[in-house]
């Protein structure tokens, strides 16, 4: 019953059903009256509704009704009940006043809070911790350094001496309170608080409590130091900042390193998480945990490389162009880590049961144009690509490297390879014996005119597409039917004629032979968006001119791809003459050198007999 009136009580306020006025003289006092019920359920159904009547309370109200009597409730004579639902209205009520009443918050909230950090119970100090955290910004720089730094600073002494059942929701908040404490630290104080940070992170690692297998009998505690420290790997970026990234090598790469190699999988996948938040910190320092992203990457736990993958793109970019550090000397440096790692993991994912993380390394895979050179994608994913749109059995995992394999045949800058990845699309997928692979090929060629210009399309795929209204398997046929407007759409007339007459000879075909009613009906639903297709066409060049300038960027893309791959061999050509040229000087100067030689060896020969007969 209880419950019900506490749930009602708050539907009426979120519903507005009343006016708010009428709201506080009908239903506050029960609210505060039942705050101090004796089920903890229902006392803390009661706080959920008064904490939402706060928001929309005139402060007058509060002040009278909410505040004055919460301070005696405070009191350490009050029930430990009381006085943690004290903590969490404080805190509600700061927020509340944080625009207008600064001066009262600091007069009648702090000195309420940090009464209740020197509570007897455990429970009220941390309470009254995490509210003093979250209120860091309401406080004035005096009252932050004067009171709230040495309060904390001793409440983190007491709890990692005598409270250990704090020390999980501090782990999670230091990050919070350092961050919100930056600038105030004297140097002591930073050092401090740094190592203090550092002891978390080790905290139930056998090395730090001289514990063996054996002798650790408690599970449960285990488990705690287990979420400390995963609490702590969520709060490194915080930490980052907290040293800053010229001290990072000196202050925190240890500690970075360890939680890394953390025995347990959930600290590994927290610090995974965070991972790229570091690498923006650290800006020209990225390549001083190149090895720990290597690490990570070949993680036993599947787990932890999902973890990275979310931001991989990103990491990859800080990782090999992110700081003054990292140079083109810098990412030849790292990419000889960094692509058995990534192909590693691949792998691995692969050979898992888990489809989905194998679906977003191969989409975030389409990056790797931007992050290594071209040869290096070509002999090291790009057959791998075909590997699993080939074999593999899950269709989107096929569909998301299909995806990958355009954008890498996209920016692909050598034209032999380019011509080679578009016969073996068309023969081995277009051509190929299953109707299933001939479908993923019909799936590649949308993809290749979502990235590639029209005209690159209609000169290497378009009448293979076409050759499939002939395919025997009937859902071939249809998913090419499916297809026509878009194949329309990639011509341009007058040039394309006679892609266009190739186009409505097999329209007309399958309308006259087609003898699967299923695809029949998509034939002729689509011959009456072609027809109205037609009638745009003359309005063209003014409806769709931004899709015009896109398709001549492509374009000229694609051109500037082929004249850098000639200024590459005309420079190449170059360097070969060159080479041959000083080659041929040094055999030149090599032969004048050996053919001077016998004239002058006779005489120095002659000079020496002559002189030794002399000296006879």
């Amino acid at each position: 019953m209880q419950l019900t009136a506490a749930y009602s009580f708050l539907t009426i306020l979120q519903e507005e059903s009343v006016p708010v006025h009428s709201y506080c003289l009908s239903f506050l006092q029960i609210i505060l009256q039942n705050l101090e019920h004796r089920d903890i359920g229902v006392s803390n159904a009661w706080l959920d509704t008064l904490l939402a009547v706060i928001d929309v309370l005139p402060k007058e109200t509060i002040r009278h009704e909410i505040l004055n009597p919460l301070v005696s409730k405070a009191q350490l004579s009050q029930t430990l009940q009381s006085r943690l639902t004290s903590c969490k209205i404080l805190g509600k009520l700061a927020n509340k006043f944080e625009a207008h009443m600064t001066e009262l918050t600091k007069a009648a909230i702090l000195p309420e809070l940090i009464e209740l950090a020197r509570d007897e119970g455990s429970s009220v100090r941390l309470s009254a911790f995490e509210t003093l955290v979250n209120l860091l910004s309401m406080f004035d720089h005096d009252d932050r350094s004067q009171i709230v730094l040495p309060l904390v600073k001793s409440f983190c002494e007491k709890s990692f001496k005598a409270d250990e059942s704090v020390l999980t929701s501090l782990s999670l908040h230091l990050g919070k309170l350092c961050h919100g404490l930056q600038g105030l630290f004297t140097q002591e104080q930073h050092m401090w608080f740094l190592e203090f940070y550092k002891k978390l992170c080790r905290l139930g690692l056998h090395q730090e409590n001289g514990h063996n297998d054996n002798q650790i009998e408690n599970i449960e505690l285990e488990k705690k130091y287990s979420t400390m420290r995963k609490n702590c790997a969520y709060n490194f970026p915080a930490m980052v900042v907290f040293v800053g990234a010229k001290n990072f090598h000196i202050e925190l790469y240890a500690t970075f390193f360890c939680l890394c190699h953390d025995p347990d999988v959930p600290v590994r996948y927290s610090i995974a998480l965070g991972f790229c938040e570091v690498c923006k910190l650290l800006g020209s320092n990225v390549y001083l945990i190149h090895k720990e992203l290597v690490a990570l990457l070949q993680d036993d736990s599947l787990e932890v490389v999902d973890a990275l993958l979310d931001h991989l793109p990103e990491t990859l970019e800080l990782m090999t162009s992110g700081g003054d550090n990292s140079g083109l000397d810098n990412k030849l440096m790292i990419v000889p880590d960094l692509v058995p790692a990534l192909t590693s993991a691949e792998q691995r994912v692969a050979n898992s049961l888990k489809w989905r993380s194998h679906e977003k390394i191969l989409q975030k895979f389409s990056c790797l144009p931007h992050i290594i050179s071209s040869d290096q994608i070509y002999y090291r994913f790009l057959h791998r690509m075909f590997t699993i749109i080939l074999n593999n059995n899950v269709l989107p995992v096929q569909k998301a490297a299909s995806r990958t394999l355009c954008i890498f045949l996209r920016y692909n800058r050598k034209q032999e390879q380019r011509h080679e990845i578009i016969q073996k699309l068309v023969e081995q997928l277009g051509q190929g014996k299953s109707y299933w692979n001939r479908q993923r090929f019909l799936d590649t060629c949308e993809y290749i005119m979502e990235f590639f210009s029209k005209s690159f399309f209609c000169k290497y795929f378009y009448l293979s597409v076409l050759e499939l209204t002939s395919d025997p398997v009937a859902n071939v046929r249809m998913k090419v039917c499916y297809m026509f407007p878009k194949l329309k759409s990639t011509l341009k007339l007058p040039a394309d004629k006679h892609l266009l007459q190739q186009l409505e000879l097999c329209v007309r075909k399958l309308l006259c032979q087609e003898k699967d009613k299923d695809v029949l009906a998509v034939v002729k639903r689509t011959v009456l968006e072609l027809d109205r297709m037609e009638l745009t066409m003359d309005t063209f060049q003014k409806r769709f001119f931004e899709k015009d300038l896109l398709d001549q960027e492509k374009e000229r893309e694609e051109h500037l791809l082929l004249e850098m791959e000639q200024i590459e061999k005309e420079k190449q050509q170059s360097e070969a003459r060159s080479n041959n040229e000083k080659s041929y000087e040094r055999k030149r100067r090599d032969s004048k050198t050996g053919s001077a030689l016998p004239k002058s060896l006779p005489t120095v020969i002659s000079g020496s007999s002559s002189g030794t007969q002399t000296g006879k």
